[in-house]
């Protein structure tokens, strides 16, 4: 490991390495040193304690100077040699200290790869049922504090609602005790100890056959973008959040394909487009110029797609007679899927299920073109139902 006196210039020449780390040691002061990593230079001290090398980050190079990371390195080896450690003091003091807000706050850093949504899902539990939890300190939840709050918002809004939210503080509390030792067992095990988790039944709700044609023409009483909006939804039987953030470049009129680059399960999925998708994206998008979005927002909307819909459902409701849910058109695409007896891997393919989950799912390889043929015969059922005969 080289060696090199640890002052501004020296380490102003050191280059971060493309990957890995490399150590420096000061040749002034035995047990201080320099740590290069390919996005950051931190100071440490180190010390060995019979056979146990003990290693403290002091912190990030420039942010402290080498004259204060020489300093506070002093203070903690003296303290190191007498048998003491005040940075792991400062540890169990953060551990303390940490609150909900400041949890969630580095959970979100740390968990880079969540979608925009799930954060926003996170962050709506915390603002709408603790947020009179926010500035507490972590350690400080108790689990009848969780029990409590999970009843509450039980009685208030529902059980799935209270599952949600300590659904979102569990995930949160266990990313902060792998990272604060001493913080202690998630409060939230009480709901599974006890077996107080609320029971959730999975809906069921489609729409029926017989009411298909009145829903359709409630749907074409709309001005095209709410329209179009439905008829991909139960034409493709995608997510509401997917069909949002279709762009124009995810839909290719040659091939005449539709890709969705970011699914739930994070799998890409390529659909083939029915002949009436594809006249429907052909309309749209002579209509829709100047925005890379197919359902492009309007005012003030940040995301600059089409940010709600659930108005759009109040109207065909109101209209048509029917009660239905966006979620309730996926379930209809599948049930009409599953009464042409479409095989069972193409349709999980064509809702982007998983098929890798067995053996010989893993063996099958659905591209768009084997899709083609059970897509278009589900646009074409649907045809069928949705006219007046």
């Amino acid at each position: 490991m080289p060696q090199i006196k640890l002052t501004r210039r020296n380490i102003d020449r050191i280059e971060l390495p493309p990957s890995g780390q490399l150590i420096y040691r000061d040749t002034e002061l035995p047990g201080f040193g320099l740590r290069v990593g390919k996005k950051s230079r931190s100071f440490f001290v180190e010390r060995q304690i019979g056979r146990k090398t003990m290693r403290r980050t002091i912190g990030n190079f420039p942010i402290v100077t080498p004259e204060l990371a020489r300093e506070e390195a002093l203070v903690v080896l003296r303290r190191l040699n007498a048998g003491d450690d005040p940075l792991e003091e400062k540890r169990k003091e953060r551990t303390e200290t940490i609150t909900l807000d400041e949890a969630a706050e580095a959970f979100f850093e740390g968990r880079s790869q969540l979608k925009p949504f799930t954060v926003d899902t996170y962050r709506r539990s915390i603002d709408l049922h603790l947020s009179d939890w926010r500035d507490l300190p972590m350690r400080e939840i108790t689990r009848q504090m969780v029990m409590e709050r999970h009843q509450r918002i039980t009685r208030q809004v529902s059980g799935v609602s209270a599952n949600n939210v300590m659904r979102h503080l569990r995930s949160i509390y266990n990313y902060t005790a792998a990272a604060h030792d001493g913080l202690g067992a998630n409060p939230c095990q009480v709901l599974t100890q006890a077996r107080a988790w609320a029971r959730e039944q999975r809906r069921q709700s489609v729409i029926p056959a017989k009411h298909l044609p009145a829903w359709w023409r409630a749907v074409w009483m709309e001005d095209d973008q709410p329209r179009d909006f439905m008829l991909v939804a139960i034409f493709t039987g995608m997510r509401s959040s997917e069909i949002k953030r279709l762009r124009w470049e995810d839909v290719d009129p040659v091939a005449e394909t539709l890709t969705v680059p970011q699914t739930k399960n994070g799998d890409p999925l390529v659909l083939p487009l029915s002949t009436q998708l594809a006249g429907l994206f052909k309309d749209r998008r002579a209509r829709v110029q100047g925005s890379p979005w197919v359902f492009p927002g309007k005012g003030q909307n940040k995301t600059g797609h089409i940010k709600e819909v659930k108005s759009i459902v109040r109207r065909v409701r109101k209209t048509s007679g029917v009660h239905y849910s966006m979620h309730d058109l996926r379930r209809t695409f599948i049930t009409i899927a599953e009464g042409l007896d479409i095989p069972a891997f193409a349709l999980k393919r064509l809702l982007n299920h998983r098929i890798d989950t067995d053996v010989t799912g893993g063996y099958i390889v659905m591209d768009a073109e084997r899709l083609r043929e059970p897509a278009q015969r589900v646009a074409d059922r649907i045809m069928e139902l949705v006219s007046d005969r």
